[in-house]
């Protein structure tokens, strides 16, 4: 029997860890292929149609999450009418909820499996590769499946959840899981120790763990391997202090280059995970962390207790006091939070100064206690994934649109790391949350194209300063723009950008010649770069954060390229 297991990844670099963990589980069953398919929402239906066809699968299974399900949907549809006689699968987070209503809309779908997937589907399996009909087959499924029948849907009891995780096999001492792929997901846990009213995870009371064995061994896979970054899916990896101290002491002792992302509760950290975190090593882990909102009232109807006050302590110290890099999360929409008080958590956070900071409009998700709040607060949302809301008791929808405004020029000059200079200018004359509201008005009434080069985006902002701040502000980030424009691109003599002139005259090439070259001897440049420099004076040196208000500095830029390498660049005082 042929068994095609595949799911749509919303960017190429993602990689499925459901999928692989479903293969493991019907491992030693006798008499079956299996075959998994990643594909990404961007490629041709008719292209991943093909694909699958060509496999000519008795059995096929779709992992389905908010920002597949239709896509997926589709090509399952025109899947069956080709094979009419292939089993297709739902399963995953996004059809776990209103299975039966799934079913009577998508007649191609013959079944879903609701929740934790492995024992089921594995069920499933073992009972067509011993022969039975498809139809017999499902019905004979003991729990956890809802089913076509000719008499309409049917659908079996809930299964409990597997207690003793190690009980599955892993996918990754099989050789299941794709290692080519940038990232590589991972679990060490599952379920959530919080009940976030927004969250699908607030359904599963509890945590269950693999034991340290389990994950120490496929740790160890993963940097043997060489992973390039691994990113945990675990809902609270910190969720029990001694346990997170013992996995990122296993990593560190192991001398790797691989980069880990944890989703970590802030207000969790001990002292103890602190003094460990000192010795992480530049690039080697990130941390997400969902602050959400920061208004008390807001958080408590969403069922977070936790002291905002203590968590966005923590995240300060890891600012302060170890090299992770840091990602906050906020939601907006929540219940209660108008805009002004979302402009407020915004800055709480700014004040942080973490390295990204991603802001999504609140998602009512299927099946989560939001939906209940959303019908009694009267909320719209939309009906199709990813079920956006589109206005809120105190966000009307231009509010919402203002918003994801915000968000993308977070990604732009925030999160991109190329205005740092700028942006730690600009705190000196305004908030960064009214900054970047304002900024966000500015690119709505000019009617800024949406996607911008990076010479776009550095002239947007220095014409936005212009407007926005004092001549005394305007000079002080005009200089620190200069800076950031000079770190992220060469600056070709006579095509200056316009802000260049409020910064004074600068030279294309150093004056001192021989100091450049016997400093180029000592930068140990691979061969076959190319080397280019540039000189420009200063206000202040902005290469240390924050940027010293010392005497003005005279840089040097030195332009290092390859290529297939990219640009690398250093700026030094000769």
């Amino acid at each position: 029997m042929k068994i095609v297991l595949a799911t749509l990844h919303a960017k190429y670099i993602h990689a499925s860890l459901a999928l692989p963990c479903l293969a493991a589980s019907v491992r030693d069953v006798k008499g079956i292929v299996t075959a998994i398919h990643e594909f990404t929402v961007n490629e041709q239906p008719q292209h991943i149609l093909e694909r699958l066809l060509d496999e000519v699968p008795d059995l096929v299974a779709f992992s389905c999450y908010i920002w597949n399900v239709e896509q997926s949907l589709k090509i399952a549809d025109d899947l069956k009418k080709l094979l009419p006689s292939t089993v297709i699968v739902a399963g995953g987070p996004e059809v776990s909820h209103d299975a039966e209503e799934l079913l009577r809309k998508n007649p191609a779908v013959d079944c879903v499996i609701r929740g934790e997937g492995e024992q089921t589907w594995s069920e499933l399996v073992d009972l067509l590769a011993k022969g039975l009909p498809a139809g017999e087959a499902l019905e004979s499924v003991s729990a956890g499946i809802t089913w076509q029948s000719a008499g309409g849907t049917q659908a079996a009891p809930a299964r409990r959840t597997v207690r003793e995780l190690d009980s599955l096999p892993s996918p990754f001492s099989l050789g299941l899981v794709d290692m080519s792929k940038p990232l590589v997901y991972y679990e060490t846990s599952r379920g959530c120790p919080f009940s976030c009213a927004f969250c699908l995870s607030s359904l599963e009371k509890g945590v269950r763990s693999f034991s340290m064995d389990r994950i120490r061994s496929d740790l160890s896979y993963l940097m043997e391997h060489k992973a390039k970054v691994v990113k945990l899916v675990d809902r609270t990896f910190n969720y029990d202090a001694e346990r997170a101290d013992e996995i990122w002491n296993f990593i560190l002792s192991q001398n790797s280059t691989c980069c880990f992302h944890f989703e970590i509760a802030a207000g969790l950290l001990t002292e103890s995970n602190l003094a460990t975190l000192k010795h992480v090593p530049v690039d080697r882990f990130r941390f997400e962390i969902g602050i959400q909102a920061t208004g008390k009232e807001t958080l408590h109807r969403v069922n977070r207790t936790s002291s905002v006050d203590r968590l966005l302590d923590k995240v300060r110290r890891l600012r302060d006091e170890t090299n992770v890099t840091l990602h906050l999360d906020l939601v907006a929409g929540l219940p209660g939070e108008d805009l002004p008080g979302f402009l407020v958590s915004l800055q709480r956070l700014f004040e942080l100064h973490p390295h990204y900071i991603q802001v999504e409009p609140l998602k009512v998700l299927k099946g989560s206690p939001m939906v209940g709040i959303a019908k009694e607060e009267g909320y719209a949302y939309s009906s199709s994934p990813p079920y956006k809301i589109l206005k809120t008791p105190q966000l009307s929808f231009h509010d919402i649109a203002h918003i994801e405004e915000i968000a993308r020029l977070l990604d732009i000059y925030h999160n991109s790391g190329r205005f740092a200079s700028a942006l730690q200018a600009v705190e000196e004359f305004s908030q960064l949350s009214i900054f970047f509201s304002e900024m966000a008005r500015f690119m709505k009434h000019g009617k800024q194209e949406r996607n911008l080069s990076l010479r776009s985006a550095f002239e947007i902002f220095a014409s936005f300063i212009d407007l926005f701040l004092s001549p005394a502000g305007r000079e002080t980030v005009t200089d620190a723009l200069c800076y950031d424009f000079c770190m992220a691109d060469y600056p070709v003599s006579g095509k200056l950008p316009s802000f260049f002139e409020i910064c004074g005259n600068a030279a294309s090439h150093p004056s001192d010649r021989g100091a450049v070259e016997r400093f180029v001897k000592n930068m140990q440049i691979p061969p076959g770069s190319r080397i280019r420099t540039f000189n420009h004076a200063f206000s202040r040196d902005y290469r240390t954060f924050p940027a010293r208000t010392s005497n003005p500095i005279h840089l040097t830029f030195f332009y290092v390229s390859r290529p297939g390498k990219g640009l690398k660049v250093e700026a030094h005082c000769l």
